[in-house]
């Protein structure tokens, strides 16, 4: 019984692989699958008639549709270069993308610096919000945006106040960069300045000895181990900008749509081969994109046993010289900056919460939820069902994504042939359309697929908490496999050779050790299903499995007031959340 039992511990890791995997089959790559298999068979036929025809529409491609088309690439590089040049959807989508890319760089950048290089009250704590915005809701954030930058809102009541001229950025590509730097920017920092803390003193040490000046060893010492990091950021924001979907819908509407939003179009008006045609083209992007990602990351890993990091400087010395007042001077700029970009918004929301149109201070926002809670028709949205079912969601997905991505960062750290692929593979869901994952379920799980007689079936809320499972699990994957990529090897080859099995050192001694990633990954996949609106968008159309971003929604289309008293019930759920889930983590890691 004894050799029973330890033959069955011995593949348990082997198990849980495959396991996954078959979740991962059922759940993503099936779904997905059928998707897509309909930009190339239409009515039982296969064809590459939709795809072709997508490629060769400038509406799409814009002229780029002209090489499709068969004009010859010196004509459609003239057209391009001409002013009247057309872009296309595909065109316009990888354009906002770009400039997403280099406003979230541009303000990670200086966070990274200060954080990295300057000490000062309360910088582990400022480094730590920097992940904040990242999981916030994103339709939560629209919300603060349009109140901010709309025509009634913060920025137009300031400038009033000075005498300037109001200005309205709503549905303008401005505001689109400006809410993508939001979140990505503290995404750029985060990473960059972790790679920056890598640097070894000694090797700038060592050059400023051979007569190197500051710029000189910034230059050739340090620059080189930190821009592998800018670039990592840098091209993670271009693929979760590219596949924006909240932020055009509630910012751009379908005059700035991307390829996303007109998947959901698509989808909306049932024409589903189109849309699978158009999502195709958006999955080989955004895909080639992050496998070039993940080459680089493998490539470049930040390794820093043994360094000795760089000293700190005070950001507020008490004599300071002329030359160190120039960057003080710059970083007080930033923050200014960054206030406008990070701090306005929530503020905003928050203030338009409690604000009447008479801009008197009021409850009235509140008393609608509450008033709808009590005598909402059944049709329409109320606050407690979308609390309730957004906490259950959550909580559902988080215990599927989190030994999901737990046994997927294992596989993902250990040595052997085709690494690299099973790492692409599970990856796949961050280049994946949200759009096309729900529309996958809705028609196989929620519909029902056929299985050898029997007909499986799931509900919508089921359906819910998987898709959510499967958008959070990638991020439980890269908080982990660090930790585990970065512990002493000889600890687990010593319980090894004491008689462990690869299953009990790895609970014994290896998630001990990472315990604070496994927890942060918890929080991560909570965070990003509490927050979750693409995929839900879809599986809670004419259903009550409605969430709190889905009656945000739709509550801004119609009254900002409600909308803005509803995302600041969604905040304070996420951040009391978050609380829970590290004092959890944290009586776990005292067991």
């Amino acid at each position: 019984m004894g050799a029973l039992s330890d033959r069955l511990e011995g593949r348990l890791l082997t198990l849980l692989a495959v396991a996954t995997s078959a979740t991962l089959v059922l759940a993503f790559y099936y779904p997905v699958g059928t998707v897509l298999i309909e930009a190339v068979r239409v009515d039982g036929v296969v064809t590459l008639g939709v795809f072709a025809e997508l490629l060769r529409d400038p509406f799409y491609f814009g002229e780029a549709a002209r090489l499709f088309a068969g004009e010859s690439p010196v004509a459609v590089a003239r057209a391009f270069l001409s002013p009247d040049r057309r872009l296309g959807i595909v065109g316009f989508t990888a354009y906002q993308a770009a400039l997403s890319t280099v406003a979230s760089v541009a303000l990670g950048l200086p966070a990274a610096y200060l954080l990295a290089r300057f000490e000062f009250p309360g910088r582990r704590t400022v480094r730590s919000l920097t992940i904040v915005p990242f999981v916030l809701p994103s339709i939560m954030v629209a919300v603060g945006f349009v109140a901010t930058f709309g025509r009634n809102g913060t920025l137009n009541a300031v400038l009033g106040a000075l005498g300037l001229p109001a200005v309205d950025l709503l549905f303008t590509l401005e505001a689109i960069v400006v809410a993508h730097a939001f979140y990505n920017a503290p995404l750029v920092a985060r990473v960059t300045t972790a790679a920056w803390e890598s640097v070894d003193a000694r090797a700038v040490e060592t050059a400023r000895s051979l007569g190197a000046g500051p710029v000189r060893a910034f230059v050739d010492v340090v620059a080189p181990q930190v821009y592998p990091a800018v670039l990592t950021g840098a091209a993670l924001t271009f693929v979760f900008t590219f596949g924006t979907f909240p932020i055009v819908l509630a910012l751009g509407g379908f005059q700035l749509a991307t390829v996303e939003v007109f998947v959901y179009r698509l989808v909306r008006d049932l024409s589903y081969a189109e849309a699978a045609a158009l999502a195709l083209v958006e999955l080989v992007i955004s895909l080639g994109v992050l496998l070039a990602y993940l080459r680089y990351e493998a490539r470049h890993t930040v390794r820093s046993r043994g360094a000795r990091p760089l000293p700190r400087r005070s950001l507020l010395p008490a004599t300071p010289t002329a030359r160190e007042w120039l960057p003080r001077v710059g970083l007080a700029a930033y923050v200014v900056v960054a206030a406008l970009v990070f701090l306005a918004p929530i503020a905003s929301m928050i203030l338009a919460s409690v604000t009447g149109g008479d801009g008197a201070l009021t409850l009235e926002h509140y008393r609608f939820l509450a008033a709808r809670q009590q005598t909402g028709a059944a049709f329409q949205v109320r606050p407690w069902p979308a609390i309730r079912n957004s906490l259950a969601f959550g909580v559902g997905a988080t215990l599927l994504a989190v030994p999901m991505g737990v046994v997927v960062a294992v596989l993902t750290t250990r040595r052997y042939r085709g690494r690299k692929l099973v790492d692409a593979a599970a990856m796949a869901p961050l280049a994946v359309s949200g759009i096309v994952v729900g529309l996958g379920l809705l028609r196989g799980l929620v519909f029902g697929v056929e299985v050898a007689g029997w007909r499986i079936t799931a509900s919508g809320a089921v359906a819910i908490v998987v898709a959510h499972a499967v958008a959070g699990y990638p991020f439980v994957v890269r908080t982990v496999a660090p930790g585990l990529e970065g512990l002493d090897r000889s600890l687990v080859e010593s319980a090894r050779a004491l008689g462990a099995s690869r299953v009990r050192a790895l609970r014994d001694i290896e998630l001990p050790l990472v315990w604070p990633a496994v927890v942060a990954g918890a929080a991560f996949a909570f965070a990003i299903s509490i927050g979750e609106f693409t995929a839900t968008v879809v599986l809670a159309t004419g259903g009550d499995v409605y969430t709190m971003p889905i009656a945000i929604e739709r509550f801004i289309g119609r009254r900002l007031g409600p909308a803005t008293a509803m995302g600041v019930v969604l905040l304070v759920v996420t951040g009391c959340s978050f609380v829970v889930i590290e004092r959890l983590g944290g009586e776990s890691r005292g067991l």
